[in-house]
């Protein structure tokens, strides 16, 4: 019997003496890491446009000259934009010129975890990065696209392999145009364990591929979970470049961005005790049972005073 225990003994020192050699150069990298600072004017997505003038059954974009006119009359000064393509960046670049409005992010699709499909995909953001430098812009949000939209499916090890390493290409090369590539999530992502979602972070090195926090997806995601959302603030806030913002009540997305679901104001002081100050861009979107009492102009007036009194401990 004492044999078995002093056994069992020398099998526990040992298992703890490999998790602390495994762990150490892992929490020394996360202890010495430069984190960035983007220092940018808050910004508004284009799907929140997208949301709003679907309910009124007009379409976003649709007139270019109209729809940058209507953002700059919110005294939101920076686009965010969804791009397909670097022609979709000429035909947006003189009406973001005319109205004085900045890009400092944009947002593009990307399918990752194929390797024939992600070669393509790469070579297509990469020509809209050539256009989008010439703007000003600084970091690239990509949201890997899932298998299908919607769908159950979830990926596999081999595809979630190949979408890491994919990943991390991309952020390579958008390096050396001088361009951050902020790796985004939906809810898909945190099904199974969050396992895509950590196989992505897990398997990219900081250094190319940031964070860009989308922070009501991940509650969402999580089974409307304010602890999942500031533990996974607590895991990567280091690599986090850019918030997605949107909020609540009573697990629907309001109307406008204020107090609700998750608490922001916590949040915002969290940044400031890690010193993260990241791009902050509104995507305070409407869905079905949201309320309907303002347009989108309306809307994004008050979500840009609402977020700089919330957010006022980075700001």
């Amino acid at each position: 019997m004492q044999t078995i225990q002093k056994m069992n003994s020398k099998r526990r020192q040992f298992l703890n003496t490999l998790a602390v050699i495994s762990a150490a150069p892992l929490l020394t990298s996360f202890k010495n890491k430069e984190k960035k600072s983007f220092n940018f004017p808050i910004s508004c997505n284009a799907y929140n446009w997208f949301t709003f003038y679907g309910r009124q059954n007009k379409q976003w974009a649709a007139d270019l000259d109209k729809c940058m006119s209507e953002l700059s009359q919110t005294g939101i000064t920076a686009y965010e934009p969804g791009l397909e393509s670097a022609e979709d960046v000429k035909k947006l670049a003189p009406f973001l010129k005319k109205y004085n409005i900045s890009m400092p992010s944009v947002y593009v699709n990307s399918v990752l975890h194929k390797a024939n499909e992600a070669e393509k995909s790469i070579a297509s953001v990469l020509a809209i990065a050539d256009e989008v430098v010439k703007l000003g812009t600084k970091i690239v949000v990509t949201n890997p696209s899932p298998i299908k939209w919607g769908g159950p499916e979830l990926k596999n090890d081999a595809e979630l392999s190949v979408q890491a390493q994919s990943m991390e290409k991309l952020g390579i090369e958008l390096k050396k145009k001088g361009l951050t590539l902020a790796y985004h999530t939906h809810d898909v992502e945190l099904r199974a364990g969050a396992r895509e979602f950590h196989h992505v972070l897990q398997n990219t090195s900081p250094e190319n591929v940031s964070f860009c926090f989308d922070i009501h997806w991940v509650y969402r995601g999580s089974a409307d979970s304010q602890v999942a959302v500031f533990d996974v603030l607590k895991m990567y806030g280091s690599r986090v470049v850019e918030l997605h913002i949107r909020q609540s009540v009573g697990g629907i997305w309001s109307e406008t961005f204020g107090d609700g679901d998750i608490d922001y104001r916590r949040f915002a002081n969290e940044l400031k005790t890690l010193k993260i100050r990241p791009h902050l861009v509104i995507e305070q979107c409407i869905e079905d049972k949201t309320p309907n009492t303002m347009d989108g102009k309306q809307a994004h007036i008050k979500d840009l005073a609402m977020i700089k009194e919330i957010f006022k401990p980075i700001l």
